[in-house]
């Protein structure tokens, strides 16, 4: 990676802030219409009132911007830590419930994985905005691990996958309301199957055998 900050976070506040928010809107105006195909830098620039050069400075591309985009919709989820993984399982699951009960949050989201099933770039975006997303919110499943309250060699990616996605799966798939008890059961399951021991990174199965399984293994109760 060069030396440039990703994703327009270079000098925050001021002109840079007034511009930033310039070419997202931009981006978000092109998505909601469902225009992910005609977004360039250029197009962004003339839209928001900016050089051509300044997007290519401070995001690279418009691949850059559009995770710009989503890391700003994405940081009204407030990533929990009350030391308690059942408790911050359950405001994680909450938070995204609640961003998506904005239409305008609703549209971009299906406008982005609609354009990610037709163009490569919007499949690039899509997949590296929620692994990275992923990988931030991780954290808090380590602290809880350090904590001792889920089992050593705990998939960390796996329990925030298991906790957002039936939600992702409302919003995309079947389409069911979301409705506020979605969130808890969620993260209950997950929480509880955390502590079961479901997301331990299994060994191959000779390693198993070698080591005698599972037997000695504690268990979370």
């Amino acid at each position: 990676m060069t030396q440039q900050q990703a994703h327009g976070s270079i000098r925050p506040g001021g002109r840079t802030a007034r511009t930033r928010t310039a070419v997202l809107d931009a981006a978000l105006e092109k998505l909601g219409a469902g225009q992910y195909a005609e977004l360039t830098v250029e197009g962004l620039a003339a839209r928001a009132g900016v050089h051509p050069s300044t997007i290519r400075r401070r995001w690279g591309s418009v691949h850059g911007v559009v995770l710009d985009l989503f890391d700003h919709i994405a940081g009204e989820i407030r990533i929990p830590d009350t030391g308690s993984l059942r408790e911050d399982l359950r405001r994680l699951a909450e938070g995204i419930l609640t961003l998506y009960t904005s239409a305008q949050h609703r549209n971009t989201l299906f406008r982005m994985v609609a354009a990610a099933t037709a163009h490569p770039e919007g499949e690039r975006t899509v997949r590296d905005f929620f692994a990275a997303r992923t990988r931030q919110v991780s954290g808090m499943v380590r602290h809880a691990a350090a904590r001792g309250e889920i089992p050593p060699g705990t998939d960390v990616l796996a329990v925030v996958e298991a906790v957002s996605a039936p939600i992702y799966y409302r919003l995309l798939i079947s389409r069911q309301p979301l409705e506020p008890g979605v969130a808890r059961r969620t993260a209950d399951a997950t929480y509880h199957a955390a502590r079961a021991g479901t997301f331990i990174r299994r060994r191959p199965a000779a390693a198993e055998s070698s080591a005698g399984g599972a037997r000695g293994r504690k268990t979370f109760r």
